[in-house]
Parts: structure tokens; sequence; C-alpha cells
């Protein structure tokens, strides 16, 4: 295994305990309310249009909420990790609901080996998911040999430009810290999650590469997809810059004083031919 997938696979099992627990994540209203998708999904889903009965991939899947979000809205849904604990807790939450997601372990880059090729309609992969893969083209590679013929991506990520900003400042200023364009990575060592827990980390060493939006687009291109829709948001799903971005009514976060200065996400679609 490779150094980069070593040091984050053991940071994300030591997070999955953490995750699991926290109350943003919304576990048990899965349980009780049949109809409850993830904010992450709703925010997805006018763009999603119909995937009732499509066959659906779910890359970097985590502890499955979205993943089970998606298998709400009809698809038969497959979810790709590589970390066997976070698996587990989505195997459990997706049979305590009653909702028949298949999971497998797997690297990224095993994908194809692992679940097949030319297998789905949709490949969907949710925000924060490729900050943690080193190579860009490497990665439209194995969504372009995971779908069908007009199959398509379906991407909600960080923007890149996010991704490059530094930490929040007590004076208010928004900074630009970290590479924009594909490096050889940036390490990291961040004793919490992004949910609110007691104690550290076991593992809190990443180490996260980001990828412009050039590379991404024409890594896609390269592979014979054609990019069908590219849409820039102002939110992120999560405090990305701190006490500097507020909450909406729908559970997005946007910067607190001119939201219009970010970037925070980008919606993508490709369709293979």
């Amino acid at each position: 295994m490779d150094e980069y997938a070593f040091v984050n696979k053991a940071n994300w099992e030591s997070r999955v305990d953490h995750h699991v627990a926290a109350g943003s994540y919304s576990l048990r209203r899965f349980v009780d309310d049949p109809t409850f998708l993830s904010d992450v999904v709703r925010f997805d889903r006018p763009r999603l249009g119909d995937i009732s009965g499509k066959d659906v991939v779910h890359l970097q899947c985590h502890i499955g909420t979205d993943t089970l979000s998606l298998a709400r809205l009809g698809a038969r849904v497959t979810g790709l990790d590589f970390s066997p604990k976070a698996l587990a807790a989505a195997r459990q939450l997706a049979a305590e609901c009653g909702q028949p997601v298949r999971y497998v372990e797997a690297e990224l880059y095993e994908a194809p080996a692992a679940l097949g090729t030319s297998r789905f309609d949709v490949v969907y992969t949710g925000i924060g998911a490729l900050c943690w893969l080193p190579d860009i083209k490497r990665w439209a590679s194995v969504v372009a040999n995971l779908l069908r013929p007009g199959g398509r991506l379906f991407i909600r990520e960080g923007h890149p430009m996010l991704w490059a900003l530094a930490d929040p400042r007590p004076d208010g200023v928004v900074a630009v810290e970290y590479p924009y364009f594909e490096t050889a990575g940036t390490r990291f060592l961040e004793q919490k999650t992004y949910v609110e827990h007691e104690g550290d980390l076991a593992e809190p060493e990443t180490l996260q590469f980001n990828h412009g939006l050039g590379e991404i687009i024409t890594a896609l291109m390269r592979t014979g997809m054609t990019l069908a829709s590219f849409e820039e948001h102002d939110s992120v799903p999560w405090p990305a810059l701190g006490e500097q971005m507020v909450e909406d009514a729908d559970g997005e976060f946007r910067l607190r004083d001119r939201p219009e200065r970010i970037a925070a996400t980008y919606t993508l679609q490709a369709v293979k031919h």
C-alpha cells in the first residue's frame, strides 16, 4: 500500500467511532424516518434527476449516509471505501433501515478490479473525496472504466480554491496558503475530525492533495468523457472557515461577509460515450 493510502486509511479508521456518535450524521433519524435524506443528497437531488432503477456506485462512501440516501431515491447502490470500520458502520445502518445497499472494501484506484468495468449508470462522488487522491488522471480513468456507455459521473466537491485557503484568521482575512494545483501532497496533523468529540484522534496525520479545476476537467476529457454541466456554489455543508461562515436553513455554510468572494463547492457532471 502506498504511503498516502496507509496514512489516510489509519486516520479515517480513527474517525469512525466519532462520526457514528455525532449528531451531525443523523444516524438515528435515518432509522426512524424512512424518507430522510442526508443534507448532501438533498442539495444534489435537483441536479441528480431521476435515478430510480439505475445502477449507482458511490466512491469513497465512508459510513454510508449519502449512499443510503441514494438508495432511498430508488437506485441500486454500491458503496466503496478503503476503511473496513467505516463499511461496518455503513452496513449496520443499511441493515437497520432495511435498505439493500452493497458495500465493497477497496482503495479507490482498485475500484474497477473490485467492482468490474462498464457496470454502472452513475458514478457518484461526494464532498471531501478528491483531496485524498494523489493522481487525478488515474481517478478519471477509474470513473470512465466503471461507467457503461451513456453513463455519467456526478460529483459535488469542495472547490480547489477553498482547499487552498489557510485556517481562519482572527482578523477575518481569507488567505491563500496551500497549493491550488496537484502536487506531491501536503501533510497535516489534526487532533480533531470535523465533528465535535472528546479526546484526540488516535491517528491524526493525513496526506492531502489539491487538484485544479482545469486538471480535473481535462483528466475526464482525456478519457473520452464529455462535460455535461458545471456549476460553482458559494456554500459548503460544514463551516470550512469557522466563524467567518454562517449556516442557512438548509444546513449549508457560506461566508458571513460578502459570500460572493469564494466559490466553496462545485457540481460537475460528465458523460461517457
